[in-house]
């Protein structure tokens, strides 16, 4: 397994980190014996976010008693610095911890330098011993171009797998060239991308650490699968890659739900992909009386556009919805997917 060097941190760990954004999805009993389960198989990183409901919780019982041998990455979405003051003592307390390995600023709309209260705020958190590196996230990449130009953050969280553009790669690589951490979010791109094989060969080509989100023993499995066996980019391995991009290249939605809620109550981040969705896994699971009056729903969209101001990728939501709703009524009808 590769070991990745996150930029001037000096944080080494294997290329292969575990995102805890899921384990809010299960029980404090099953999450703990995930977590502890990843630590077992070789993961050292975990990151998490004061926005993960009750992840924080459950990363501070799993870890309880040996903090100095994990790396724990959070986050916090405040605005202000009181909020980020009372979100850092918050997740503190959750992950029964005196300091956080990297604290970020989350889902960052822009870059925050100096005399910001935000970035001033994390400042003053690692000189009181509180964080030790000081990181940000961000989804557009205009804004993750101009937080590495800064030189103030040690690490940057942004979206990247096999989907990435020639831009996403620049990043990476300016990241590598400015000492700067790159921290890989959505390296499934949502869901999109099934073969775990193929993400793990394409990422060991970059000095990137993917944060993998995980819910399930099987997906965990899958991961520390790779502990014990070589993963190297192929012929075979580039095919695959090359008929996924051809797939899915374009406009399309990432899953991450920043857009919700709907002012008509639309899954948006579902209903918004699932052209896509259906065609990469057992299509009856999308075909359900469920899923099928959701799908009408899209036929209630009132295009208010809220949608779209949430969007960090700026996808035209209302049209993307649409378009999906009528290859799926066309699949409902007996075409082929």
């Amino acid at each position: 397994m590769k070991q990745i060097t996150l930029g001037r941190t000096g944080i080494t760990v294997p290329q292969n980190g575990f995102g805890a954004l899921p384990i809010q999805r299960i029980s404090k009993e099953d999450a703990v014996s995930l977590l502890r389960k990843a630590y077992e198989g070789g993961m050292r990183f975990f990151d998490t976010a004061r926005a993960y409901s009750d992840s924080e919780e459950k990363l501070g019982v799993a870890f309880a008693g040996m903090r100095d041998k994990v790396f724990i990455s959070s986050k916090t979405m405040a605005e202000t610095k009181e909020k980020f003051r009372s979100d850092l003592e918050t997740s503190l307390e959750k992950l029964q911890t005196d300091y956080i390995d990297i604290y970020q600023l989350h889902c960052a709309a822009r870059c925050y330098g100096e005399g910001d209260e935000l970035y001033e705020a994390l400042k003053e958190a690692k000189k009181q011993g509180k964080i030790r590196h000081i990181g940000i996230t961000a989804h557009k990449i205009g804004v993750a171009e101009d937080i590495v130009k800064s030189g103030l953050y040690e690490t940057l969280q942004f979206p990247f797998s096999y989907l990435a553009s020639e831009r996403d790669i620049r990043l990476v690589r300016d990241c590598a060239a400015a000492g700067m951490g790159f921290i890989a979010m959505k390296g499934l791109s949502g869901g999109l991308l099934t073969d775990s094989e193929a993400c793990m060969a394409f990422m060991s080509e970059y000095e990137a650490l993917p944060i993998w989100g995980v819910q399930r023993e099987s997906e965990l499995a899958e991961w520390l699968s790779f502990f014990t066996k070589e993963v190297r980019m192929t012929d075979e391995i580039r095919a695959v890659i090359e008929k996924d991009r051809a797939e899915l290249l374009g406009e399309f939605c990432r899953g991450c739900g920043y857009c919700m809620p709907c002012t008509v109550d639309i899954v948006i981040n579902q209903c918004a992909r699932m052209s896509q969705m259906i065609r990469r896994a057992p299509s009856q699971n999308w075909l359900t009386e469920h899923w099928q009056n959701e799908m009408m729903k899209i036929e209630n969209c009132i295009e208010c556009g809220i949608c779209k101001t949430r969007c960090p990728y700026e996808l035209d939501i209302p049209n993307l919805l649409k378009k999906n709703l009528k290859d799926y009524k066309e699949i409902l009808a007996g075409k082929p997917v």
